[in-house]
């Protein structure tokens, strides 16, 4: 089952954006999963699946945007090297 989630927003955002309704839309649903990866609420592939991109689409999106697909904390990071 799907839940919808609504946000409320002027149609000032849509003028000072220059985007359509749609766009703007999918933008911000981009964002909030970008964002929720980044905090590790959700796996690469749960984001890229909140707004409907396959898991590598999403992957390239976050490369553009210069946000590091493999998202470790320094624990985990000296786990990975002292492992290697």
């Amino acid at each position: 089952m799907m839940q919808t989630l609504s946000i409320t927003y002027s149609d000032d955002l849509l003028i000072s954006t220059g985007k359509s309704k749609k766009a703007l839309e999918q933008e911000m649903c981009f964002l909030l999963a970008v964002k929720l990866f980044e905090l590790g609420r959700l796996t690469v592939g749960k984001a890229a699946e909140l707004c409907n991109m396959n898991k590598m689409q999403f992957m390239d999106e976050l490369g553009r945007m210069e946000i590091p697909v493999i998202n470790l904390n320094d624990d985990q990071i000296l786990d990975e090297l002292q492992n290697a």
